[in-house]
């Protein structure tokens, strides 16, 4: 099965997601088909907290990929911001 989750990077208590479309056997932070945004929780300033292409993550829905429930929400977030 293919899902869309995060995958972690960053420093230790600076966290930086990657919003990946990976096959679900694959290691959290592991292999990944397709990067399609990240997510920076710890952003300030000017830097840009949440970006998704959207289209892509359509497309991947579209032909079967499961979103997790925290790309979900980030998901619903950017469509709205859009």
């Amino acid at each position: 099965m293919v899902v869309i989750r995060l995958a972690r990077g960053g420093a230790k208590g600076r966290p930086f997601y990657n919003i990946v479309v990976a096959d679900a056997r694959e290691r959290r932070d592991g292999r990944f088909i397709e990067r399609v945004g990240f997510y920076n929780p710890m952003a300030a300033g000017a830097e840009q907290p949440l970006r998704v292409a959207l289209d892509r993550v359509t497309y991947w829905s579209g032909v079967g990929a499961k979103l997790s429930p925290t790309v979900e929400r980030l998901f619903d977030q950017a469509r709205k911001a859009a």
